[in-house]
């Protein structure tokens, strides 16, 4: 569930090796994790057009770390940008700079000031594993022990290798389109507060929320292999794919039960990507109908029952997926 939340660095690609550990799995489990990912309403795909009348929506997913293969997409997102009325983005400008001060001046969004530290909650074993990878990501022990837990499971998510590489001002796909739309002069309008996500986070019960760092720490060990899996399958634009894989992961690989795995695949679909869709199709119609939109979002908000498309396909557009050429 960690690496959905935060859906891996793709940007650690170009200058982190990692193996791809869907392609060392057996053919059978291939199979099976593609049959079930196809299961979903639109499962693969990573530009789409929605018209309704004369509402136009591209929308994009996106991966939010930089990656060289990125430029097929900007190239293929040009002549939309040319035509669109508004980007429309999880967190623009404005949301990363609030976002930045937060972490300095809202500790409470991410840190436990009192009560149990992570010491505390977790047997001495985990804790060791946590604070050795902490430290190998540049975070020291003692600050460590004082994170929310979610929180502290995102951090993991995130190779030290893919850390250097958004450290070093490295734009994702949502970067380099804020950055593109701002040199055309075109409004770039965030589809939540900046600490929208953040706070969905602290519903996810506080046990839940330890088992949150217990499977990170699988996915930590073999980080920029992870990495490497998880941005295969974005650029062979198998988004559902990735959720199955991740998944899969856990329920071989995390020592939980699966009823446990489960349940915590169940809560973070709800919490991280169908509430959060839902909340979004308002500023997307809002902004359809002042003229043509392009909505960039995590790859992962498209696909699914509860994903972007199926819910505008709902509200009466018709979906057009779109290549793009690699």
């Amino acid at each position: 569930m960690a690496a959905v939340c935060l859906m891996a660095a793709a940007g650690a690609k170009a200058a982190c090796a990692g193996a791809n550990l869907f392609d060392a799995l057996s053919p059978e489990i291939r199979a099976e994790l593609r049959h079930r990912a196809a299961q979903v309403p639109h499962a693969e795909g990573l530009l789409w057009r929605a018209e309704r009348g004369i509402e136009r929506i591209t929308l994009v997913g996106t991966f939010h770390f930089d990656d060289p293969r990125h430029e097929a997409s900007m190239a293929a997102l040009q002549p939309v940008l040319a035509s669109a009325r508004t980007l429309l983005v999880e967190a623009g400008p404005e949301e990363e700079l609030l976002l930045k001060q937060a972490l300095s001046e809202r500790l409470d969004l991410f840190f436990v000031p009192n009560g149990p530290t992570l010491p505390d909650r977790m047997s001495a074993p985990d804790w060791q594993r946590l604070a050795d990878a902490m430290r190998a990501r540049g975070v020291p022990g003692f600050l460590a022990a004082k994170f929310k837990p979610w929180y502290a499971a995102m951090t993991l998510s995130l190779s030290p290798c893919a850390l250097g590489e958004v450290a070093a001002g490295r734009e994702g796909l949502d970067g380099q389109l804020i950055a593109e739309a701002r040199a055309r002069g075109l409004p770039v309008l965030a589809m939540e507060p900046y600490d929208a996500a953040l706070t969905l986070f602290d519903l996810i019960p506080d046990g839940d929320q330890i088992d949150l760092i217990r499977a990170a720490l699988i996915t930590a060990e073999a980080s920029d292999d992870y990495t490497a899996t998880l941005a295969d399958a974005y650029f062979a634009e198998e988004t559902r794919l990735i959720w199955e894989f991740t998944r899969h992961d856990a329920l071989t690989g995390s020592g939980m039960a699966a009823a446990v795995v489960e349940a915590q695949m169940r809560l973070a679909e709800d919490l991280l990507i169908a509430r959060r869709n839902r909340a979004w199709l308002a500023p997307i119609l809002a902004a359809a109908g002042r003229g043509p939109v392009l909505v960039a979002s995590g790859a992962l908000h498209l696909p699914g029952e509860a994903g972007l498309l199926a819910l505008l396909e709902a509200e009466g557009f018709a979906l057009t997926r779109l290549p793009i050429t690699r």
